[in-house]
């Protein structure tokens, strides 16, 4: 994921570089690029202080987040998440237009598959409720 987002930023800065060239075009990519690596350390590698560490999934929409911080916060995941065998999207609910994403390496394959199960289904078995560590 980080390398995506690293590659995704330094095409817009070669594209920058290209529109504009000179000291003003290799500055304004620099620029691009290095606010890429900002968001791939603090979205894709969880180095952030509020990137979510852990997950506790409810019945229906309810799910605790354990942030880096040690903070947790109590919400609601809204229904249009987005469930495929690489990741799983969860939305948060409310006027905040945050996501977390969950990638296919970021859990075990059967802790990974609960939860692909539990954002398509909105429950999953009691015996199976325990956190995951994201």
């Amino acid at each position: 994921m980080a390398a995506v987002i690293l590659l995704v930023h330094l095409a817009g800065a070669a594209c920058l570089a290209a529109v504009f060239p000179g000291a003003a075009g290799a500055g304004a990519g620099l620029l691009v690029f290095l606010l890429g690596a900002l968001v791939a350390r603090d979205r894709a590698l969880l180095r952030g202080r509020h990137s979510v560490r852990g997950v506790e999934l409810g019945d229906g929409a309810a799910a605790v987040f354990e942030l880096a911080d040690g903070r947790r916060l109590a919400g609601s995941v809204a229904a249009r998440r987005n469930v495929n065998r690489w990741w799983v999207t969860l939305p948060l609910q409310g006027g905040s237009r945050h996501i977390v994403v969950v990638t296919r390496d970021m859990l075990p394959a059967g802790d990974f598959r609960r939860l692909r199960i539990w954002a398509l289904w909105g429950r999953m078995a009691p015996a199976a409720a325990a956190p995951f560590p994201v």
